[in-house]
């Protein structure tokens, strides 16, 4: 594993943890060249999952893409970035549960909608602008009182 400060390909594991229902391991390393530690996580390789889109084309579950969107929906909010991979975990191991190998794209989008809803208002609406694509303010204005009635 090379050292992200120094670059250096050798590293030694100092404590590794199991998470995430057994499907992540969290390993914590020191470098021997600059003796900085750091810390890397490993995931159980599986076949990959498909998503199937609105329009019906399929193309592969990219985790950091789900990841980007949550990062654009909690841009300025107090959600950490552990918050965040801790729901892409989440969702990733429904869908692992629920589904075979094909996912509708809508069912991605449902959980984290729930998640963020769970979490905070303005990154649920946001997500929620984007994912359900508003093509008017009463659609918008639709969820916004949706939300407040919960």
């Amino acid at each position: 594993m090379r050292c992200p400060f120094c670059k250096y390909e050798d590293s030694k594991v100092i404590d590794s943890r199991s998470s995430s229902d057994g499907r992540v391991i969290r390993r914590r390393r020191e470098c021997l060249n600059c003796a900085k530690r750091f810390t890397t996580k490993e995931y159980v390789e599986e076949s990959p999952l498909m998503v199937v889109k609105v329009d019906g084309r399929r193309e592969q579950y990219d985790r950091d893409k789900l990841k980007r969107s949550l990062r654009v929906a909690c841009k300025k909010r107090p959600i950490s970035t552990g918050t965040l991979d801790e729901i892409v975990t989440k969702t990733e191991a429904v869908l692992r549960d629920k589904f075979q190998d094909e996912i509708p794209s809508r069912e991605i989008g449902e959980l984290v909608m729930g998640y963020l809803e769970q979490l905070d208002e303005v990154a649920y609406v946001r997500f929620a602008s984007v994912y359900r694509n508003f093509q008017d303010k009463e659609a918008f204005m639709n969820e916004l009182t949706g939300l407040k009635k919960k």
